[in-house]
């Protein structure tokens, strides 16, 4: 039986560098879209050890806290603690697009800091061949452009996508999804390579975009919450 967690060797790191730090090597994750808790949905993510570094567990909308909303998906570490809220923001219009926004921490917190925004790309009645844009990413704070400056390119449905900055064309991937060997589109690799994405917010990318195009891949592949039209 194929392992889920990663079978490539990478050069070991001190513990609790599965976080925003520099690094002067890739981060390997391995994501398995599965919750190890019974009746739950979710993600399992391991480190280059196999180790958990970090767990999306959803309940039915009856569990869990009151004051979290049915559109949030929460990251936690290993422990639980939450780490970043994923949070759909609802268009009256389909033609805007999906919206996610990440958000420090719990996200039901009345001092909860938006860190980023993901929109899914508006393709519109003629998509040309050569445009592989699946979502713009654009950093949200008192600092922040109102211009998205990150791109993925490629497709989430076939695990093989990157985040590149949208403000250098054709640069190097920060943050890449790949297929892992012999174990379906339910396992897959995140590797980080840019500090400035950082291994948690990129998995806060990987849940949004899995909210968009989840039920892409293959029949049994469906996203966290209830979709009103499929990608």
């Amino acid at each position: 039986m194929a392992k889920v967690h990663p079978n490539v060797a990478v050069p070991e790191s001190p513990a609790g560098a599965v976080v925003e730090e520099e690094q002067q090597q890739p981060t390997v994750l391995t994501v398995w879209r599965k919750s190890l808790l019974f009746n739950c949905d979710g993600f399992t993510v391991f480190d280059a050890t196999g180790g958990l570094a970090f767990r999306v567990d959803r309940y039915g909308s009856s569990s869990g806290s009151r004051r979290r909303r049915a559109e949030d998906v929460v990251l936690m570490d290993a422990a639980g603690k939450p780490l970043l809220t994923v949070r759909r923001k609802i268009k009256l219009s389909l033609s805007l697009g999906e919206h996610w926004v990440v958000y420090d921490g719990d996200a039901s917190a009345a001092d909860a800091k938006p860190l980023l925004s993901v929109r899914r790309h508006h393709v519109g009645l003629h998509r040309r061949a050569s445009d592989k844009t699946l979502a713009h990413i654009t950093p949200l704070g008192s600092s922040s452009s109102e211009a998205a400056a990150y791109v993925v390119e490629g497709s989430y449905g076939r695990r093989s996508c990157a985040v590149r900055d949208a403000r250098e064309g054709g640069a190097a991937a920060l943050a890449e999804v790949r297929r892992k060997e012999s174990v379906g589109d339910d396992v897959f690799r995140l590797v980080v390579s840019d500090h400035r994405i950082g291994a948690a917010l990129s998995m806060g990318v990987v849940i949004a975009l899995d909210q968009m195009f989840g039920g892409a891949s293959s029949r049994t592949s469906t996203s966290l919450l209830p979709r009103s039209w499929s990608a």
